[in-house]
């Protein structure tokens, strides 16, 4: 690893730990040049797959929207972070563990819609609302008259 301070290519590992939950490892190194230390981290690398938009379009897929999609539906809603954390934790390996390169944009809707369903009812009716585009009210009591039962 290169001495962030003088470039020198030789470093030292004098402390490793690995992180309270395990998602990482810290390494204390130090240059065998200038004596310095410093620190870094290790993490996984994941590749999510691609999200192939309704129009064609190929986007990267990024947790910061699925933890907004949920923070919107779950706004001033009894559920607490540790649930929302442990439901998008389940979305992403669910993504992970299809193997796939690319999946549709509403396969991830319908996941969020699932787990959002689980955690409660009226941000399941949230997100569903807008996520399937209700043209009238008809649609919208058809929704909660499935949640009622």
């Amino acid at each position: 690893m290169k001495c962030p301070f003088c470039g020198h290519l030789e470093t030292q590992v004098v402390e490793t730990r690995i992180s309270e939950d395990a998602d990482f490892i810290r390494r204390r190194r130090q240059c065998g040049h200038c004596e310095k230390r410093f620190t870094t981290y290790e993490r996984p690398e994941v590749n999510f797959p691609t999200v192939v938009k309704k129009d064609g379009r190929r986007v990267e897929f990024l947790p910061a929207k699925l933890h907004a999609s949920f923070a919107l539906a779950l706004r001033k809603r009894p559920v607490s972070m540790e649930q929302v954390d442990a439901a998008i934790e389940r979305i992403e390996e669910k993504l992970l563990n299809l193997g796939a390169r690319e999946i549709q944009a509403n396969k991830i809707g319908e996941m969020v819609m699932r787990e959002l369903k689980k955690l409660d009812k009226v941000a399941y009716i949230r997100f569903a609302s807008v996520y399937r585009s209700f043209e009238d009210i008809d649609d919208f009591r058809a929704l909660v008259d499935e949640v009622r039962r």
